[in-house]
């Protein structure tokens, strides 16, 4: 077991932080704007502000439990180290939903783009070549998957950045309704409703959703305790210093916007601020955006499925394999690939309902694991330590799990059904074989490539 080849020690702060924003996607602002903007009533700003604090305190305890636990697994893993084993198999069960339909997502909408580009060109025909890139792309290895997120979300920040600067040269030349940069009205509800404001944060909450990935790839990085928390704070921040600043320009140069499709606002706002030419630019940018969103993606759910082969939670000769060369899962990225090819059959709003019970599940136990690990294992309870293990995980668990019960009655149903064959999964296995969880790789060392 000992000359097993291992996944290589190579990533640094940056390409972490890389990786987590290419799969947050920060264009994500863009196809999301025009239902975020009515289910907040205008007031984009404070929705974006409280949807940070809310994901804030959920990075927190990201960046807690991976200091305590710096292995692949995220949410999986903590909660089965923090709580319980079985626990912790059904909160990694649901995560599987995130996960395994993300990089379906991130090849639909590649492929509506490309459709929409090229309409002599089949959607599933943009499927199926977006598939075979991602998965030769992952194989080749991780050092690799880091350099293209890397300059995709290099462009993504530029074309951010552009289109507030063109806002700017608006409102400095009496194009907008605004005169001046500075104004306070962006941040007051004025006469619209908190709870309509709390109804887009909660929208918007799915903007953030990425910054978590990035702790299924500590054990391919350098010192992770240090740097997955760190790299986890930074995409955080990065994505809400951007989404609110074009929030903010947005509400002050164009109050009174108005759209008929929520589906395509955001190419009329940007045809509306830099014209034909910026909007030919958008929809470019965007296209390179998902591509590398599926990128990160197929490498996050490959790791995923390694940690749960490795518990032998799943098959262990099959999942935890990693070929000698590349030092990458090639068999899970093989696994994820057949399976992506479901893009073409289903649509983009089947996957977001698994995306977003996965994920605000495994949010809501990460905070709990918090609580579990450090206040009640390890008795941290001064009064300091009564903040940070109790008060601040409460917050965040609190928030998420009240987004949860905000989804929609199929998607519930169709979680509950999810965690079902789990349970079922889980009830079997133990009958036939020992304990699920063979070995505690809590201290795992991984040697350098």
């Amino acid at each position: 077991m000992n000359n097993q080849p291992a996944l290589s020690k190579s990533l640094k702060v940056y390409q972490i932080v890389f990786l987590g924003l290419a799969w947050m996607t920060p264009m994500i602002f863009f196809t999301v704007y025009g239902v975020a903007y009515d289910a907040a009533g205008g007031q984009m700003v404070l929705a974006y502000l409280i949807a940070f604090l809310a994901i804030f305190f959920t990075a927190y305890s990201y960046s807690r439990m991976v200091k305590a636990y710096p292995i692949a697994g995220s949410a999986y893993t903590y909660t089965k180290k923090a709580i319980h084993p079985r626990l912790g198999f059904l909160v990694g069960w649901a995560l599987l939903l995130d996960y395994i339909f993300s990089p379906i997502i991130a090849i639909l909408t590649f492929g509506i783009f490309m459709h929409t580009e090229f309409p002599s060109i089949p959607v599933y025909v943009w499927v199926i070549v977006m598939n075979i890139i991602l998965a030769l792309v992952n194989i080749v290895g991780i050092k690799s998957v880091a350099r293209i997120s890397g300059i995709s979300v290099v462009v993504q920040i530029l074309f951010i950045s552009l289109f507030c600067l063109f806002i700017i040269k608006d409102i400095a030349t009496g194009q907008a309704s605004s005169s001046t940069l500075f104004s306070l009205h962006p941040f007051l509800a004025s006469d619209v409703p908190f709870t309509t404001i709390f109804s887009g944060a909660a929208l918007i909450c799915f903007c953030f959703l990425g910054f978590d990935a990035v702790t299924t790839m500590a054990e391919e990085t350098i010192q992770p305790e240090r740097t997955i928390p760190k790299a986890i704070f930074l995409i955080v921040c990065i994505a809400a210093v951007m989404y609110i600043a074009i929030s903010y320009f947005t509400q002050i140069a164009y109050p009174g916007f108005i759209f008929t499709n929520p589906d395509n606002a955001a190419y009329t706002l940007v045809k509306l601020v830099g014209g034909n030419l910026l909007s030919s630019l958008f929809i470019t940018v965007l296209i390179i955006a998902t591509f590398t969103q599926g990128v990160s993606s197929v490498t996050s759910v490959t790791r995923f499925l390694y940690a749960l082969g490795r518990e032998s939670v799943l098959p262990q000769k099959v999942f935890s394999y990693i070929h000698p060369t590349f030092k990458t899962p090639v068999v899970n990225i093989l696994l994820v690939t057949a399976f992506s090819f479901l893009g073409m059959f289903i649509d983009l709003n089947t996957a977001v309902t698994f995306v977003s019970f996965g994920a605000l599940t495994a949010f809501t136990f990460v905070n709990l694991s918090v609580i579990a690990h450090f206040y009640i294992k390890l008795k941290k309870r001064s009064f300091t330590e009564t903040i940070l293990y109790l008060i601040f995980p409460l917050i965040g668990a609190a928030f998420i799990g009240w987004l949860l019960t905000l989804l929609n009655k199929d998607t519930l149903l169709i979680g509950v059904a999810w965690l079902t064959v789990g349970f079922l999964y889980l009830f079997v296995k133990s009958r036939l074989s020992a304990p699920f969880v063979k070995r505690d790789h809590s201290k795992v060392t991984v040697p350098e490539k």
